[in-house]
């Protein structure tokens, strides 16, 4: 061989090493892999880093007076050991396909291909028709070398059939990487019929081995966040159903009495608890983000309840002229309650209470100040906790971010900010 095709063999050789030794790294800390996926993918790794330390060490033997028979067992090995990643290929489409492997027919078919070719490749050496390695050490293919090799193509093509078959049991995502992991396989396959492309077979391998890695680590990373996103839902779900008793009773309370001195005004009272109400239960089954302007009627329903029953100890300033955007469900009204709970004080005068929005070179700004007790926002009381909740769902939700300050003259400023991504037409 030519100086720069040696060169270029141990570039190759040099980078499948790494990449399957981050391959087997990454698949060992990864959190949450399963256990099958675990000792699939380190399996796979350490064949494919096996593979590369004798095609290493078989271009080293070629650059030194070794004798022949070294050479071939060295072949002999490269060979064997960089045909298993097509059956566990197969083994890996059956598992994501929830087929039970022992049973299938694929996986038999398969399995009795790969034995055939590790028959034909232990009885290759003594066939000079398979392959030989002349005296002075030069690698010749026999005439009866694609027959070697026909079993191997054999059960990539049964794979590319498999996967085919099974489209349907696959989302797009697993599908293409399974595609991409299949063909450039069965391709370099078929060329190495014709034309010695060792160093491109090892390529494909190894690109194979990362695609479907990465893939299940992809997957496993959505599932986190899927599993986290419903973790935050349920919290805020059960922070809705376990709705303060007090509030209610006080609320109710509240209408009773002013029935008796104004039938007007109890009326609207009774409509904005049944809008707050009704809002409330509605946002439960919501897993999307909604229109502002909805949960801005949600806000305003709990703070006509609140001032029902505080009348003029509870001051409310809306400055909304931006509402084109969506949030997630429950993130403004549970601000202003928690604000109006846990920074309203009785003892020292009205309480006020001031919501804006505003559109950003961003994205939209939602701000809600009020000048009451104030508390440190890396307090982890119900305040804190309540608070990090909603920003949880936001993050995950929709991007956007949720920000506690104090205000210049005291009280407390939530800022909450929502990208153009999440933004839509309510």
């Amino acid at each position: 061989m030519s100086g720069w095709i040696i060169y270029f063999n141990y570039f190759i050789i040099g980078a499948l090493l790494l990449s399957s030794i981050q391959g087997m790294w990454f698949t060992a800390v990864m959190p949450g892999t399963g256990s099958f996926n675990r000792r699939i993918f380190l399996s796979y790794y350490a064949v494919i880093l096996l593979c590369c330390l004798l095609s290493l060490s078989d271009m080293l033997l070629y650059q030194f007076h070794v004798p022949v028979s070294a050479i071939s067992i060295m072949l002999l090995l490269e060979s064997l050991f960089l045909s298993i990643p097509l059956p566990m290929l197969t083994i890996i489409l059956l598992h994501f396909c929830k087929d039970n492997i022992l049973k299938s027919r694929l996986f038999r078919f398969v399995l009795s291909l790969w034995l055939l070719y590790i028959i034909l490749l232990v009885s290759a050496p003594f066939i000079n028709g398979f392959s030989y390695i002349t005296p002075d050490r030069e690698y010749h293919r026999g005439f009866l070398y694609p027959l070697l090799l026909l079993p191997l193509v054999v059960i990539m093509l049964l794979n590319l059939m498999g996967l085919l078959k099974r489209r349907s049991r696959l989302h797009r995502k697993a599908f293409l990487s399974f595609l991409v992991a299949i063909v450039p396989i069965t391709v370099s396959l078929f060329i190495q019929l014709f034309i010695d492309v060792f160093p491109l077979l090892d390529i494909c391998i190894a690109l194979s081995a990362m695609v479907i890695s990465s893939f299940v680590m992809s997957d496993q990373v959505e599932y986190d966040l899927r599993h986290q996103r419903e973790i935050a839902n349920q919290r805020t779900n059960i922070m809705v159903l376990q709705m303060r008793p007090h509030f209610i009773y006080n609320a109710l309370t509240s209408i009773y009495c002013i029935c008796g001195q104004d039938q007007e005004k109890a009326r609207q009272a009774i409509k904005d608890f049944t809008t707050y109400l009704r809002k409330n239960f509605t946002a439960i089954a919501s897993e999307e983000p909604i229109p502002f302007s909805s949960e801005l009627e949600h806000t305003r329903a709990y703070l006509a309840v609140e001032q029902a029953q505080y009348e003029d100890a509870l001051f409310v300033e809306y400055d909304t002229p931006h509402t084109m955007f969506r949030i997630p469900p429950l993130t403004l009204q549970p601000i202003v309650e928690n604000s109006v709970k846990h920074g309203r004080d009785p003892y020292t005068g009205s309480f006020h209470i001031s919501i804006r929005t505003r559109k950003t070179n961003s994205g939209s700004e939602i701000v809600v100040t009020d000048n009451g007790r104030g508390f440190d926002p890396n307090d982890n009381s119900d305040p804190g906790i309540a608070l990090n909740n909603i920003r949880q769902r936001l993050e995950m939700m929709c991007g956007g971010s949720l920000a506690i300050t104090l205000g210049d003259s005291g009280g407390t400023v939530v800022t909450v900010r929502i990208p153009d991504s999440a933004m839509t037409s309510s």
